[in-house]
C-alpha cells in the first residue's frame, strides 16, 4: 500500500480525535490494499487514490465507533465492500459484525478480506434488506448502521426492523439534517433520538453527521 494511505489515516485520525491502536492501523492498511486490488477487476469503489480511501472510506467509517456504546453485535446494511463494518471490526475486535448486501460479488470480497485479515467475528451475508430479518437470514443486532441508505425517511423504518431490544440505530449522513425532523422520524418508529453529531472530514472538508436513536 502506498505510504500516503497510512499518513492520511494517522493525520486524519488525530484531527478527528480518533484513537486507532497500532495493530488496527496495520489491519486497515491491509484492508485498503485488498480493496484496491479487487477493485481492478470488480467495481467496488470509485475512490482509488490511497489517501482518499483513508479519508472518505476508512476514517468516515470510523466516525461511527464512538456511537456504538456497549454494543456487542453490529449489522451493516447495504455494506458494499464492507463499509463501515470492516473498519469498525478492525478497531473493535470484540464486536461481532454482519455485513449484508444484495450484490454477491461484494459479499464475496467481504468474506475473502475478513479471512485474510483474521477477522473471525465478521460475517458476510447476501441479502436484500426488506425489513424481515428472520426470513433474510439476519439476526437482530445491538447496533444497526448503513452508509448506503443515507435518506433517513427510508432508513429509519427499515433499520428499526433489525434492532435487538434496547438497540441503537445509526444513520450516517453526508449532509446537514434537521434535528427536529430526525426526532420525529424516530418517534414514529418507536425510537428516541439520542444525539446528532456533526463532523468535517479533515482534508476534503466534506460535511458528515451521525444520528443515533435507541429503541424505547
Amino acid at each position: 500500500m502506498d505510504r500516503s494511505f497510512r499518513e492520511a489515516l494517522t493525520r486524519g485520525a488525530a484531527a478527528l480525535g480518533l484513537e486507532i491502536p497500532g495493530p488496527a492501523v496495520e489491519l486497515l492498511e491491509r484492508y485498503a490494499d485488498r480493496l484496491l486490488a479487487w477493485n481492478r477487476k470488480l467495481n467496488l469503489t470509485a475512490i482509488t487514490a490511497p489517501a482518499e480511501v483513508a479519508e472518505k472510506h476508512v476514517l468516515d467509517s470510523l466516525l461511527a465507533a464512538r456511537s456504538l456504546g456497549s454494543a456487542r453485535t453490529l449489522l451493516d446494511v447495504g455494506s458494499g465492500a464492507g463499509l463501515p463494518g470492516i473498519p469498525l471490526a478492525c478497531v473493535c475486535p470484540g464486536l461481532e459484525v454482519t455485513c449484508c448486501d444484495s450484490v454477491a460479488k461484494k459479499v464475496a470480497f467481504v468474506k475473502a478480506v475478513s479471512a485474510q485479515l483474521g477477522l473471525a467475528k465478521v460475517r458476510g451475508v447476501v441479502a436484500r434488506a426488506g425489513g424481515a430479518p428472520e426470513g433474510e437470514g439476519l439476526a437482530r443486532a445491538d447496533a444497526v448502521v448503513s452508509r448506503a441508505l443515507a435518506d433517513p425517511e427510508l432508513w429509519v423504518p427499515l433499520g428499526r426492523s433489525y434492532l435487538a431490544p434496547g438497540g441503537t440505530l445509526l444513520a450516517m449522513l453526508g449532509r446537514e439534517d434537521d434535528e427536529g425532523r430526525l426526532r420525529e422520524l424516530g418517534a414514529a418508529c418507536g425510537l428516541a433520538l439520542q444525539g446528532l453529531e456533526r463532523f468535517e472530514l479533515p482534508f476534503s472538508r466534506s460535511a458528515r453527521a451521525i444520528a443515533r436513536w435507541t429503541a424505547r
